[in-house]
């Protein structure tokens, strides 16, 4: 049985879990999140906190046990306190603008880039070369960073674009110019 699967789920003060038709739904301070929960997972509710029980030790039925486990974790760390992921811009003029839903971004192109931002997340420009993106959807979250991140990968010779704060850049030496004469 996964280690982490074994301990139930705490339910803080101020959250509400309803569990009903296969579904789970949690609502907190700061919003609230739904869920489908595996056809073969059972998902109990005690006083405070919830179990996640499978049938079987299959290893489908251990892999959906896990991750039920971790998702309905996240689900309420999500409605309590949020997830942020923090994003640098590296390189000369590149910079960053929230404007409502809105992120405009210069990266080195010819013309600005627009991204849209979803429903439910959060997007902030303290600086100019700093972003930080937040909401109370782990998932939703993450995928809005890598899709920030996707317009200008950081590139390993100088270093320049899009990176998480404390991403480690492997850089390349690039070529010398004391090589072979030209005839």
């Amino acid at each position: 049985m996964s280690r982490f699967a074994k301990v139930p789920i705490a339910i803080p003060s101020g959250v509400s879990v309803q569990i009903e038709g296969g579904r789970i739904q949690v609502k907190g301070p700061k919003g609230q999140l739904e869920m489908p929960i595996p056809p073969t997972i059972r998902v109990a509710r005690n006083e405070n906190a919830l179990r996640v029980e499978r049938p079987n030790d299959e290893k489908q039925s251990k892999a959906l046990h896990g991750l039920a486990h971790r998702l309905i974790t996240n689900m309420i760390v999500g409605v309590t306190r949020g997830f942020t992921k923090a994003l640098e811009i590296q390189g000369v003029g590149y910079r960053a603008q929230a404007q409502g839903d809105k992120l405009e971004l210069v990266l080195g192109y010819s013309h600005p880039v627009t991204y849209m931002v979803p429903k439910g997340i959060k997007v902030e420009t303290p600086q100019p070369t700093q972003i930080i993106v937040s909401g109370i959807d782990k998932q939703q979250v993450g995928q809005v960073a890598a899709e920030i991140r996707a317009y200008r990968p950081p590139e390993p010779y100088k270093g320049k674009g899009i990176r998480y704060v404390g991403e480690y850049v492997r850089r390349k030496v690039g070529k010398t110019a004391t090589g072979a004469k030209s005839a």
